[in-house]
């Protein structure tokens, strides 16, 4: 498996240059590379996150998410996601 670098470029512009709020990475079975599916913009939500994922295939996202502590500082935490998806079939009778 080995990862793209327009992976690895996208992640460090959010770590140092604060451009995208998250980066969603999907895994190609073919060329059995992690490439990057969407990208958020720094004004986006989790919300926005949670509603580009798919609803049908797996998927990782990294999320940059800002928050206040109690002494009122400002921090930020990146947060690494892995979004699976169950299948599964059953019948109503």
């Amino acid at each position: 498996m080995w990862v793209t670098d327009e992976c690895k470029n996208s992640f460090m512009e959010m770590k140092w240059k604060k451009v995208h709020r998250y980066i969603v990475f999907k895994i190609d079975e073919k060329s059995r590379l992690v490439t990057v599916d969407k990208v958020g913009g720094p004004g986006e939500s989790y919300d926005d996150l949670a509603a580009s994922l798919p609803t049908d295939d797996c998927r990782y996202a990294v999320f940059d998410f800002d928050f206040v502590t109690v002494d009122n500082c400002r921090k930020s935490k990146i947060f690494f996601i892995a979004w699976s998806v169950a299948f599964s079939t059953y019948s109503v009778t």
